[in-house]
């Protein structure tokens, strides 16, 4: 959006133009439900279509035209947004992402809503980091944060000063989950030979092989095995780090994760193998080395469905192929007594019709 005064009034008289309509656009964070024309133009900071919809259609300013003018920066827009809601930590949020330090200082400073680190990490705003510190002189934190920014003076820096290795961040995570996830060996060494609990786990259960994993971080998946790490934890939905190599496509890691021990078969809450996830991220190396070292091809999970299943629903043609060769039942029903055929015929896929039908597939089976 550009501001355009002159289109937007041409928009606005045209027949049948809904002022209350909602735009639902991927550009857009969480558009679900859809975004305001008004809010809209708070995001993208445009002000005189701000003023046309206000002024001429008495356009409602919500919570979300609060944060998204603290995105499009625009103070005459958050100004008018002040006077109808109040500020919140999606706010600073917005402020942080769009690295306007003079909003970020405002909504601290008249409001007193915190820097959230996490998001200074994410969108690299050191200067908000810094910020931060200054205010609140709370080195653990900054330590755990710090590791975001990978920038080694800053994060020695910390590390000198801070009292806790293990000290939790937001969610629960500490410095050594986010080394293992940028693949920092040297620092996951050094954090570890200084007492950092290997298996300590964040609020959804992850543990730093997890992360590790997760990054596809071979060599520090390796390193925090060879200290300790147990292999076949489980986060808060059952899975183990072997899952999340697989879900991945990390075929080395998923390699290395196995010729230690990891078990191949192992299940989640919902049922799934790592095998399930290799095939329903189309990782087919990964799938070719799961069936080779023992995976189960027609293991089912909690819905009945099986890593060919998974495949056949994504039209994956060449997984499908792939998994036909290795023996996967063909015929295989779910927990609805439905198979594949009855699936690619009910979405009139054509293609996976032909070639389920060339593999033998038992076109007289009845739900």
């Amino acid at each position: 959006m550009c501001n355009d005064l002159e289109k937007i009034i041409l928009f606005t008289e045209c027949d049948g133009f809904d002022k209350n309509q909602l735009l639902e656009s991927d550009l857009y964070p969480y558009s679900d439900e859809g975004y305001s024309l008004l809010e809209l133009c708070c995001y993208h900071g445009a002000v005189d279509c701000f003023k046309l919809l206000r002024s001429k259609f008495k356009s409602e300013i919500t919570q979300t035209c609060l944060e998204f003018s603290f995105l499009g920066g625009n103070q005459e827009i958050m100004s008018e947004c002040l006077k109808y809601q109040k500020p919140n930590e999606e706010c600073m949020e917005c402020a942080i992402i769009s690295h306007n330090i003079d909003f970020v200082t405002f909504l601290m400073n008249e409001y007193n809503i915190k820097i959230d680190l996490e998001t200074c990490g994410l969108f690299n705003n050191l200067e908000s980091f810094l910020v931060y510190f200054d205010q609140t002189n709370d080195v653990d934190k900054c330590f755990i944060y710090s590791l975001m920014f990978n920038i080694p003076s800053l994060f020695a820096y910390f590390f000198s000063h801070s009292a806790n290795i293990n000290e939790k961040g937001k969610y629960g995570e500490t410095a050594l989950h986010y080394a293992a996830e940028s693949d920092s060996k040297e620092t996951v060494e050094l954090l570890i030979s200084h007492g950092a609990n290997i298996n300590e786990k964040d609020e959804d259960g992850k543990t730093a092989l997890h992360y590790a994993a997760e990054s596809d971080s071979k060599e520090t998946v390796e390193l925090l095995i060879s200290h300790g790490a147990n292999i076949n934890e489980k986060d808060e939905d059952g899975k183990t780090a072997l899952h999340y190599a697989a879900e991945s496509d990390s075929k080395e890691t998923v390699e290395l994760l196995i010729s230690h021990g990891a078990n191949i078969n192992e299940k989640d809450e919902d049922g799934k193998t790592a095998l399930h996830y290799a095939a329903e991220s189309d990782s087919k190396e990964t799938v070719e080395f799961l069936i080779s070292h023992g995976a189960n091809i027609n293991e089912k999970d909690e819905d009945g469905e099986t890593a060919f299943r998974y495949s056949v629903r994504h039209h994956n043609k060449e997984m499908v192929e792939l998994l036909i060769s290795h023996g996967a039942n063909i015929n295989e029903k779910d927990e609805y007594g439905e198979t594949v055929l009855h699936y690619s015929l009910r979405h009139n896929d054509k293609e996976m019709i032909e070639l389920l039908i060339s593999h033998g597939v038992n076109n007289n089976l009845k739900e």
